[in-house]
């Protein structure tokens, strides 16, 4: 077994193995994701580099950046060598480049299809380890009036009132809804339950007169539209 009290630290390393400097010298897209990790966790511990307590975290992740973005301040605490500041420097590091690849495609201000839905909402339902119930607020010739979240569940169920979501739609002075939920588990299928309540939303709306255009199921690989796939 490797002696830790042989191990050199990142300070012993040349320079240009060193994350901070390497960045410095080759640019940001010569290092490596444990690099990058590296740089926000600052430093190691007596026994591993910062580097290789990133490639530890990393490896427990499968090396995938989109699972190690829904870790907890609690699950990345239990790894030896981080505590809550580095926890939540990695967090926020990851959230802002989450952030930063939804804002490359503006939001549509009109809803056409499906997909325009799905870009509405996808920066708000992605990365979740529970379910959440939204809904989109048209107005004529299908205009984005607003979006509201109406519930939060567990990790395969939430409950949704629909005297919530009309009373949203009344206020709103909406003409018409799209449904909007995800599936944690990544399970694009609609079930039974999901397809019952949009039925039953269908009917109550139009004794408002209140359409319920679509019901969206999202991912983070994806999305389901129950309108598209006649499910309503």
């Amino acid at each position: 077994m490797e002696n830790y009290e042989n191990k050199i630290s990142i300070k012993a390393w040349a320079e240009e193995d060193r994350p901070r400097e390497k960045l410095s010298g080759q640019g940001r897209r010569a290092l490596t994701d444990a690099e990058l990790i590296a740089i926000l966790i600052g430093s190691g511990s007596r026994t591993e580099t910062a580097v290789e307590l990133s490639k530890r975290i990393l490896h427990h992740y499968e090396n995938d950046l989109n699972k190690l973005g829904k870790a907890s301040i609690a699950e990345l605490c239990k790894f030896k060598g981080i505590g809550e500041a580095k926890a939540i420097s990695i967090i926020a590091a990851l959230e802002v480049g989450r952030r930063r690849n939804d804002s490359e495609s503006q939001a549509p201000d009109f809803i056409n299809s499906s997909k325009d839905g799905y870009n509405i909402m996808r920066r708000h339902l992605m990365d979740l380890n529970h379910e959440e119930f939204w809904i989109i607020l048209l107005g004529r010739s299908q205009k984005v009036l607003g979006k509201e979240l109406i519930s939060k569940g567990g990790l395969t169920a939430t409950v949704c009132d629909p005297k919530i979501i009309f009373l949203s739609a009344i206020q709103y002075q909406a003409s018409g809804i799209i449904l909007v939920h995800n599936h944690p588990s990544g399970n694009l299928k609609a079930s039974h339950e999901d397809i019952s309540l949009t039925r039953n939303l269908i009917n109550a709306g139009r004794m408002l007169d209140i359409k319920i255009f679509d019901h969206l199921i999202i991912t983070d690989n994806g999305y389901t539209s129950l309108g598209d796939a006649d499910l309503m």
